[in-house]
């Protein structure tokens, strides 16, 4: 498991942040639509339940002027079969029929037919007007079916008014049983429609009232091209009949219109009514919305992923200055070597590492012989050619990724050897004072040879690095004693015991 140092280190980094800068945005975008996804639901089940409200107070309407019609035909019925009634003239029969129920509303003619067809009791119109009526449906029906009960007929163009006009019919029976005529009552479709108006339905939505058969009744908006066409062979229609109620949304076979379709049997009769409600009347309120919002949100999330961006390439700029900077802390300007801060740091956690695994680490201190002679002779640029030089040389003279050559002051150099004796350091020592021999500087006509350097050499296992810098400090003072372009070792030594100095012609035997 990352540790909390570790984990903090990793959230500060420029592409985690960048990230998250993008993440936030399209979080929120996923949020926004995920609730416009909730409020187009939404609106969905609000038109379902205005259809199914709608649908129940149209068939409700429906149901109460069919039984209208039923009741009027029942009493009419009744009252023909009465046997005071049916000898009683004729004047007084329209008057006993037909009297305040034909003024019932949405009532269109109430008719009594023989078993011929023929009108001889008519609630509007005189008697026998239009002839024989075997022709229609309703006539037929009775005739061959004795329990048909209340019919609904296809609707028809009446011969009289000339209006589209739905008849309701019952059969008359004889004092035998036998078929004695029909008595029937007719709904203009008029009727339907300007009820159908006052609902308000979009210009693309529908409401359909269809018998059991395919046959339609009414259509609304009202075509006169759709009373009495067969739709049978429809899908929705086989869906209607198939599930009797409920709801669901596809595209319209009239039309083609993609509608919300809620249908339901009207009653007990053989009827199907449904309201179809157009979806994109449905979502024109929702996808407005949705438009302004989205596109609000797009925006704001390009926005927000530009300035994520930008902010990630500002940090990264900051984080580059930040590591140069960083490494001219720690590095010389004049030679390009790691500087007294590094070398400090470096050494710390060298001695560190070789307390744990006892394996001793070496160090030279490097320094430029008669320095100053050179400074006061050639000027500084020539002194500044000397020691940049001088860094070509220790850097040329270690190998291994983990040494480290610095310049630690002024002419004087530091080399950091981990995980070697005194006897590996002084290898590397000899190779320095080897590669110090080629170097010249032409610009001061400055031979190879001309420039010498001392080195003090020293080595610990751990302990302080104060102690260790110190002895390699005492050797190379030791070396400009014993006449300088050379290397003095300190002898290894318990901690407290004195300091002791070994020549360079040691170090070189050794």
């Amino acid at each position: 498991m990352p540790s909390p140092r570790r984990l903090l280190a990793t959230i500060k980094t420029v592409r985690v942040w960048v990230v998250l800068g993008v993440l936030a945005p399209l979080g929120m975008l996923l949020v926004s639509g995920f609730m416009l996804y909730e409020l187009r639901r939404e609106i969905w089940a609000r038109a379902a339940e205005t259809s199914q409200n709608l649908l129940q107070v149209i068939e409700t309407d429906i149901v109460r002027n069919v039984e209208i019609m039923d009741l009027a035909l029942r009493g009419m019925i009744a009252k023909v079969e009465n046997p005071l009634v049916a000898t009683a003239p004729e004047s007084l029969r329209q008057l006993l029929l037909f009297d305040r129920v034909v003024t019932a509303e949405g009532m269109g003619v109430l008719v009594l037919f023989d078993e011929h067809g023929h009108g001889i009791l008519n609630s509007r119109f005189p008697a026998n007007a239009g002839g024989t009526f075997l022709d229609r449906d309703y006539v037929q029906v009775h005739q061959r079916d004795p329990e048909a009960g209340l019919y609904i007929s296809k609707p028809y163009q009446s011969r009289m008014s000339g209006a589209y006009t739905v008849a309701f019919s019952r059969r008359v029976n004889k004092p035998d049983g036998s078929f004695g005529g029909v008595a029937v009552a007719t709904l203009k479709l008029s009727h339907f429609t300007q009820m159908l108006a006052k609902i308000g339905l979009g210009p693309n939505s529908a409401i359909n009232l269809i018998r059991q058969d395919g046959i339609r009744i009414v259509r609304f908006p009202y075509d006169v091209r759709d009373v009495g066409s067969d739709v049978s062979g429809a899908s929705n229609f086989q869906r209607f009949i198939r599930e009797r109620d409920g709801s669901f949304a596809e595209r319209a076979n009239r039309d083609g219109v993609h509608r919300l379709f809620t249908f339901t049997q009207v009653g007990e009769l053989p009827l199907i009514l449904s309201i179809g409600l157009s979806t994109e009347e449905i979502e024109a309120g929702w996808r407005a919305k949705a438009l302004m919002i989205g596109v609000t949100l797009l925006a704001l999330f390009g926005l927000a992923v530009l300035l994520a961006l930008l902010c990630g390439r500002e940090l990264r700029r900051r984080e580059a200055v930040e590591a140069a900077l960083a490494r001219l802390s720690m590095t010389d300007g004049l030679t390009g070597l790691p500087n007294r801060r590094r070398f400090d740091e470096a050494l710390h956690l060298a001695l560190r590492a070789a307390s744990r695994s006892d394996r001793p680490v070496g160090l030279l201190i490097v320094d430029a012989d008669h320095f100053k002679r050179f400074n006061d002779r050639y000027g500084h640029a020539v002194g500044d050619e000397i020691l940049r030089g001088l860094a070509r040389c220790l850097s040329a003279c270690i190998h291994r990724p983990h040494d480290l050559a610095c310049r630690i002051g002024g002419e004087e150099f530091g080399v950091i050897l981990p995980e070697t004796d005194a006897e590996g350091a002084a290898q590397v020592a000899a190779r320095l004072h080897d590669e110090v021999a080629t170097l010249a500087v032409a610009s001061a006509g400055l031979p190879a040879g001309a420039v010498t350097v001392s080195i003090g050499l020293a080595e610990a296992a751990g302990g302080s690095q104060a102690e260790l810098h110190r002895a390699a400090d005492t050797a190379l003072y030791a070396a400009k004693g014993a006449g300088r372009n050379r290397t003095c070792r300190a002898e290894a030594r318990p901690l407290a015991a004195p300091l002791r100095l070994v020549a360079a012609s040691d170090v070189a035997a050794s």
